[in-house]
Order: structure tokens, then sequence, then C-alpha cells
């Protein structure tokens, strides 16, 4: 067992991003103590991987990704707006391996839970003694009859994965004539990043603003009736863009008839239930669920989609060893609908926890206590941001949610209610530049 207790062990922990007082001495890493296969290399991967190494250098840790540079998803807007460029947002995997992380470039084909295996399309095996899955989503592109995955990839772009597809819509809104209809299609929830969408239809007003086309109507048919940070999105809406319908911006809810069923790609005409709605350039999010891997080993048992965990070590609740964070899994207070938000930072969150527990098991030592937490930050134009915090602990085998120090930003402030003043926006949106830069060094570096 290591030198190290349990009180050490927790405190380090706590200190997470402080990666110099996590290490276990060098002196116990001649010895291979359990072999761990990270697969998918996403925030929450590259974040299991790295801290697995950072806790206990003993630990031999392989993670497989297919691709050879990360681009983030989290302020990947900003790149369809033209504010930001996407190499920004890209980073390779050379920081990890710096760690004594073994980086395996290859994609997953099939994984023997009883033989405890993973196998590549490139013919290589793994044995593993734990296995973590980060697999990202899997998009339903049948749920929305005459949409297709060639159709995402060439004409109807989602770009919900940041990479090729952002670039996509970014030159289509370029091409978007002024009183041109750019649409965005919101699958119901749960989906990943919930506050995306809405940010993505006011980075297009911001661009559409700055680029003479003052004409141009986004248009946002959402399948749900409410949305993250609503009132902070629909504040800034207005004060920014114009919202509602004489607004360039406007929301349709599920109720209203908000839920697309059908698409014609040919005439870019979205259909509802009771209506059509045609557009210039039409954005599909389709509806997702847990990454392919994950449902093939019948892990996606919460409404058939999303997997379930252990509370306590994220653990996967149908198999032993198997350990499911990122945008796969689900937690939270499900009943009640205050489900964990598909983040990177709840990702990250979950990386470390799945990460410490490993290595609690492996060192014979008992869980310590978790807490799970999230920051998101929305930036709605260049001088104007906002964010909420999440937290969770876990009591009885059951996530709560730490509503003292949970928070979003004020839409107004004091009694009776002002504006909240312009600088509070400006500095958020340029806290969501320095968070950024600190999650993926966190995560990659």
């Amino acid at each position: 067992m290591p030198a190290y207790d349990r009180r050490a062990f927790i405190k380090a922990l706590s200190a997470a991003p402080a990666a110099s007082i996590l290490s276990i001495s060098n002196a116990h890493a001649a010895k291979v103590k359990a072999r761990v296969v990270v697969v998918g290399g996403g925030y929450g991967g590259a974040t299991a991987a790295k801290y697995l190494r950072l806790l206990d250098p003993g630990i031999e840790v392989t993670l497989i990704e297919r691709e050879t540079v990360y681009t983030s998803c989290p302020l990947s807007n900003e790149v369809v707006s033209g504010e930001r460029a996407i190499e920004t947002l890209q980073v390779g995997y050379k920081g990890i391996q710096k760690h004594g992380v073994r980086v395996v470039h290859d994609e997953v084909t099939a994984i023997d839970p009883a033989k405890k295996s993973v196998t590549t399309a490139g013919g290589q095996n793994f044995v593993y003694d734990a296995l973590i899955l980060s697999p990202g989503v899997e998009f339903n592109y049948g749920a929305v009859q005459g949409l297709s995955k060639e159709l995402a990839e060439s004409r109807l772009p989602h770009a919900w994965k940041a990479g090729p597809q952002t670039l996509l819509l970014k030159r289509q809104l370029e091409a978007m004539p002024d009183g041109g209809r750019f649409i965005i299609a919101v699958p119901k929830g749960p989906f990943r990043c919930p506050p995306g969408p809405y940010e993505r239809a006011a980075q297009v007003a911001h661009y559409c603003k700055q680029h003479g086309k003052n004409k141009a109507k986004i248009l946002i048919l959402d399948a749900n009736d409410s949305f993250s940070k609503k009132p902070l999105f629909e504040q800034a809406w207005k004060a920014l863009y114009g919202y509602g319908p004489d607004g360039m911006i406007e929301w349709v809810s599920g109720a209203n008839d908000g839920k697309v069923e059908r698409v014609d790609p040919d005439s870019l005409t979205c259909h509802t239930g009771f209506g059509e709605h045609n557009g210039d350039v039409v954005n599909i999010i389709p509806p997702h669920s847990a990454g392919k891997v994950a449902r093939d080993l019948g892990l996606a048992t919460f409404k058939n989609a999303w997997c379930e965990v252990k509370p306590e070590s994220m653990e996967a609740t149908g198999q032993k060893d198997i350990y499911v964070i990122g945008d796969s899994c689900v937690g939270g207070d499900l009943a009640t609908n205050n489900a964990f938000p598909k983040s990177a930072h709840m990702a990250m969150s979950q990386a470390k926890m799945a990460a410490a527990a490993l290595v609690a098991k492996i060192n014979g030592l008992p869980l310590p206590v978790p807490v799970y937490t999230n920051t998101c930050y929305s930036v709605v134009a260049p001088d104007w941001g906002f964010s909420v915090v999440h937290l969770y602990r876990v009591e009885n085998g059951q996530w709560v949610y730490i509503k003292s120090g949970s928070g979003i930003s004020p839409v107004t402030l004091g009694t009776p209610p002002k504006p909240v003043p312009r600088i509070y926006r400006r500095l958020e949106a340029q806290y969501a530049e320095g968070w950024l830069r600190n999650v993926l060094a966190d995560a990659f570096g």
C-alpha cells in the first residue's frame, strides 16, 4: 500500500487542479498495480487518464481515441460567428503523454467485459483491470424524417460535435442573404450542452448585426417548453438583437408547435406537427443518446438512452469494473429532472471522481467523499456573458443538489430590481475565455 493515508488522499483530491500535490511517489511506479483503459479522449476521457497517473503512477493507463486533435465544443459557437478561430479550441495529446499515459489513436470496435478486453479497428487488443468509458454521444438522425448523417455532413450540419461541421455552418451563415432565415431546431432534452442552441442563436445574430444583415431572422424551433438560463438569454436577446415575432431572434416552444418532425433538404423546409418553416440555413440538432460503445454493452438503461452510474464512484450500475463519465451518463435528481448537465466541466468532475475511486480501490483505501461540480459560461456577444454553477454531493447513495454553493448570474440586482451593470456582463465574457484556457490545460496539459 502506498505511504499515504486517507486524509492526505482526500485533501489531494479536493485540490485536483494542483497536480503537483496529487502524485504518489514514483517509488511505487516500478510495479504495475493495475491496467486501466480509457475509451474516448474528450474532456472527460483525457482528464480521467491524466488524473489516474497523477494520483498513482503505478497504474498503467491507455487512452484510446480516434482523432489526433481534439476540438472543444464549449465556445465553438464563436467560430460560427467569426469571433474565434477554430484553432483556439484545438489541442493534441502530447500533454497527457508526458504524464505517462499511453495514447492510441484508433477506433474501438468491441469490448468483452468477461475477458476484460478492448478491440480496435486497427486490430489491436487491450486487456484491462478497469475500464473508463467516455464515448460522447450518438446522434439519432432517424428521429427527424428526411435527415441523415450524410446530409448533416454536407448540407444540414448540426455542428453539435465541433470540427468540420462547425466550419460548414459558418460558411452557410456567411452566404446567407440579408433578410434570410437561420433555423435552429432543438431536440427534446436531455441533450449535450443545454444552453448551446440559445447561445448559438445569439452568436448568429451578432454576426448578422456586424455584417449588415439587419433584416435576418433567427428562428429557434424547440421541442422543449423551457431552457437553461432562459431569463438571461431573453434579456440579452431583447437588449442586443430584438426578441420576439418582430425581433431578429424568435423562440417557438414545444407547446406552441416548435418540435421539428420532418425536414425537406431540397427546399430547406422544416415541418412541425401543424406548420412548416422555410429557411436559408437549417441547423437541425438531432436527438442523441449515449455513445455507441456504451450502448453496445447494454449500459444505456435510463430511458434506453443514457447510462446509469453509482454516485459514489461513477461505476456503471450494470457492469463491474466499468465506469461511465461525460455526456453518456446520467445522474443527479432524475425524479425532478434536476439531472447532471451534459457539459465539459461536469465531465471533468466525473472523471476526477472516477479516477479517485479507482485509485482508492486499487490501493485498498476507502472511497473519498465525492462532490461533483459544473461551471458553464454562455457568451451572447463579445462583451456580454453569464454563467451557472452546479454542485452535487452524495448522501445515502443518492445525488443531492447543493443549493447553498450553486448559483446563476443575476438578471437584476437590488430591491427594487435594477438592471445589472454592463461591466458585469463584460467581465463574465472575459471570464469565459479564462475558463476555456484553464479547462483545456487541466484536461490536456
